[in-house]
């Protein structure tokens, strides 16, 4: 059957991808029965320049990179942990770390290919944003993705082979950069509309009502000349 097909880049460690994909996915939910929805996660790295293996506090991260103070970033994590909440969504404020995602975007590719992919994506973003545990340890990883529904044995090997399913990832990044995606989320529908951010449910609700009644549209009807009938329910006139 016809889907509408919507095209995803975020970042595991992109606290706004996770609070954005549950605001979509609430548009969707609003939509079941009206619009069929194919979603397709596509590989953005929010801090590719960072060694596998290298991590660090949130806020320490946070002041870094952008110059903050230590309480403007904390403040900052508690603002993001009342958003998520407000989307039912668990947020560790305090004590989360930062590291590389690349292994999490190759499983995430796995996972596509076993049709495991919603199970896992989510599984990355709960375990990096609710649990205590650190998603950038690689035991953490292989625990992670086997809880999800990925064979241990598989995860290991894609872990140990940094070849596997990197040009599936830089391919994401290049089409995004394509595209002029400079930041995550950013949501293509039906390859017609890029949404950038965690915009309200609503937004994306329109959006995707849009392309959806674009992609199928409404048939006008045409009654044509008097004496053309047609057999109804009750029999066709004579």
């Amino acid at each position: 059957m016809e889907k509408l097909r919507v095209d995803i880049w975020s970042d595991i460690a992109c606290p706004w991808c996770y609070v954005g994909k549950a605001r979509f996915d609430k548009a969707v939910q609003q939509l079941d029965g009206k619009v069929d929805v194919e979603i397709r996660h596509r590989s953005f790295e929010l801090d590719p320049h960072r060694e596998p293996g290298d991590t660090a506090p949130v806020v320490d991260m946070l002041v870094k990179k952008y110059g903050m103070s230590p309480a403007q970033a904390q403040a900052g994590e508690y603002r993001l942990g009342d958003l998520a909440k407000a989307e039912g969504l668990e947020y560790r404020t305090e004590g989360r770390d930062h590291g590389n995602t690349f292994d999490l975007h190759r499983l995430l590719h796995l996972a596509s290919e076993r049709g495991l992919e919603a199970e896992v994506w989510q599984a990355f973003y709960i375990a990096n944003f609710a649990d205590e545990a650190s998603i950038f340890e690689r035991e953490r990883v292989i625990e992670v993705s086997v809880a999800a529904g990925l064979d241990k044995d598989e995860v290991v090997a894609v872990l140990d082979d940094p070849e596997a399913y990197r040009e599936a990832v830089r391919a994401d990044q290049a089409e995004a950069a394509a595209l002029g995606a400079t930041g995550v989320p950013f949501f293509v529908v039906d390859e017609k509309y890029g949404v950038s951010g965690a915009q309200p449910t609503e937004l994306f609700a329109e959006v995707l009502e849009k392309a959806w009644g674009e992609k199928r549209p409404a048939i006008t009807t045409i009654t044509g000349a008097e004496g053309a009938e047609a057999c109804g329910p009750d029999g066709c006139p004579v």
